[in-house]
């Protein structure tokens, strides 16, 4: 079973606008729109996914 979680910037209410993320395995996160939960997931490695991370804290995304 994949346990999903909101990120702490999605207000902690009820909106459902917001990123949400899986582990599977501790080597893949797992990324979906909770607005739409059923389609494709975008699926990382965690090296790859700390860099996006790095990248976004940067605003660094061209």
């Amino acid at each position: 079973m994949i346990t999903w979680r909101k990120s702490s910037y999605s207000g902690g209410g009820n909106d459902d606008a917001c990123v949400e993320l899986a582990e599977l395995g501790g080597r893949v996160v797992l990324v979906r729109d909770s607005k739409d939960p059923d389609v494709v997931r975008l699926a990382f490695g965690r090296e790859a996914f700390a860099g996006l991370l790095e990248r976004v804290k940067r605003n660094d995304l061209d």
